[in-house]
């Protein structure tokens, strides 16, 4: 069975945030998106030192979905160089985890 890994991104505002975590769910890539409005960040970029208010999102997926996740954030998102890391998680509720792992499978044909 698949590993399960929190993905932390990054993003503008939270109707960027809210519209891509759908999609996330929508296409079985995550299965839950907790998305934390207001943070500060502060980062060089072209050689400044920026400073922004943004929006992070911690997304549950599996190791079999990372790749095809990270690659939708970057094709979705409004960033040239978006943040995606994953972490992943060694340990907690076994029953969650389950679900995790359920949520991200792929539906059968004929399934609703």
């Amino acid at each position: 069975m698949s590993r399960v890994f929190w993905v932390y991104i990054t993003i503008g505002d939270k109707q960027e945030a809210a519209e891509l975590a759908e999609k996330l769910i929508r296409n079985r890539l995550a299965a839950c998106v907790n998305i934390f409005d207001g943070i500060d960040s502060v980062y060089r970029w072209e050689g400044e030192i920026q400073t922004d208010r943004e929006v992070a999102m911690v997304v549950k997926t599996t190791a079999a979905r990372l790749g095809g996740l990270t690659e939708f954030v970057k094709q979705h998102h409004s960033y040239q160089c978006p943040c995606v890391v994953a972490l992943a998680v060694e340990g907690g509720n076994p029953d969650f985890l389950s679900w995790v792992k359920e949520q991200v499978e792929p539906i059968e044909r004929g399934d609703a």
